[in-house]
């Protein structure tokens, strides 16, 4: 009895078969190819550009952070806990707080009422352009990391005569770049001269819109009483938490439920985050492009599953399979999407690197938003050309031969 005759063993296309043949359409429509890909590269190119800006500008704040220091506090009055008012920090607040173990400096902003500040005396009262007038202690620009952008700060000897520190947004309001010339300024009712302009005060905004005069000066001419407005702490890094919860009953003895005290750095790192959150709504616009990159895609692989009928029908009717035919055009679309993805993941990484040099910030392109980028490109292809390729597959050889 004669042993039965072994199955034919299936057919086989080797990889580089089916990178030849999935590789056709795409050689031999190159223009058409080429517009698909661009579609995806927009798309990828979106996301990767979005994230890297986002990370760049991200590592360069908590840079900046670091360099300024997480060890600031601030420490001003709240509301009244009886009257629900405004409340005002003790004379003596600003000495008790610098005295407080931990804390390795001090300096204070001191109110002075009434004062408004004008290009001259020409202009009237109520054009103050939002500029407010302080005085100010001579550590103030050591405490918050604070540098000059012309001339130099208040000193012993200048703190005591009619002289002013602008910041910066106080200074362009008022028309002024540089303290050349010895440039001057009406706050009041006399003359004030320009000493110094800051550069913009990154813990604390506020001084970018102010005026700074020297206590002595506050006192003597404008009748200031030394209350603070604000109180600048800087602490030992490990002892932050203890100063802050002990700095309301120190400041304010009597009434410490009406001290606030903040962290500027905080402030920051909460900026970081709300930039991480607006990075997700610039996502899912990357993520529409890529959608419609995708549809794109599709549309070329159903109009060539269709004018390639014939060359189907052929290699149906000399053995290839229904596999080989749906392996074939699922290549082609995810050697399209490839294309795409890694086209859009250089040109994102491009954006990223140009704009992060013009503003001068650490280029950071993440390597997840590259690696992610492609391999959304690669799904989003083989989704595309899933159907497509199986309407092929489907074709019968005599239907298929019938357009030869």
């Amino acid at each position: 009895m004669s042993a039965a005759a072994a199955p034919p063993a299936p057919s086989q296309l080797l990889s580089r078969d089916v990178l030849a043949v999935g590789s056709i359409g795409l050689r031999t429509r190159k223009l058409r190819a080429a517009l698909s890909a661009i579609g995806v590269a927009i798309g990828i190119a979106s996301m990767v550009a979005v994230l890297g800006l986002s990370a760049s500008s991200q590592a360069a704040l908590l840079e900046q952070i670091d360099a300024l220091g997480t060890n600031l506090l601030t420490v001003q009055a709240g509301q009244s806990f009886l009257g629900g008012g405004d409340s005002s920090l003790p004379v003596s607040g600003r000495d008790r707080t610098a005295a407080m173990t931990g804390v390795q400096g001090a300096a204070s902003l001191y109110t002075v009422e009434g004062a408004t500040v004008r290009r001259s005396s020409y202009v009237s009262e109520s054009q103050t352009s939002g500029i407010t007038v302080y005085g100010a202690d001579r550590s103030l620009p050591g405490t918050l990391s604070a540098t000059m952008a012309s001339g130099s700060f208040l000193t012993e000897a200048t703190e005591r005569y009619p002289t002013v520190v602008l910041g910066s947004v106080a200074a362009t309001r008022l028309g002024l770049s540089d303290v050349s010339g010895a440039p001057q300024v009406w706050i009041g009712d006399r003359y004030y001269t320009v000493v110094g302009i800051l550069a913009p005060v990154t813990l604390d905004s506020g001084i970018d819109r102010a005026a700074l005069i020297g206590p002595p000066e506050a006192t003597a001419h404008w009748e200031a009483d030394g209350t603070p407005a604000k109180i600048y702490l800087r602490t030992d890094e490990d002892r932050v938490g203890d100063v802050r919860s002990l700095v309301g009953a120190t400041a304010n003895p009597e009434n410490p439920e009406e001290v606030e005290v903040s962290r500027p750095s905080d402030a920051l790192e909460a900026k970081a985050a709300a930039e991480g959150a607006f990075t997700s709504l610039l996502l899912g616009l990357g993520a529409v492009a890529l959608l419609v990159g995708g549809v794109g895609i599709a549309n070329v692989m159903v109009i060539s599953v269709i004018e390639r009928r014939s060359e189907i029908g052929l290699r149906r009717a000399l053995g290839a399979t229904r596999r080989h035919i749906t392996s074939q055009f699922l290549t082609e679309s995810l050697l399209l999407s490839a294309m795409g993805g890694a086209a859009g993941a250089l040109l994102g990484a491009a954006v990223t690197v140009v704009y992060s040099m013009s503003q001068d910030q650490q280029t950071v392109v993440p390597a997840e938003a590259v690696v992610g980028g492609i391999a959304a490109a690669l799904v989003i292809g083989a989704i595309a050309g899933l159907y497509p390729s199986m309407r092929a597959a489907r074709l019968s050889p005599t239907e298929a031969l019938r357009t030869v």
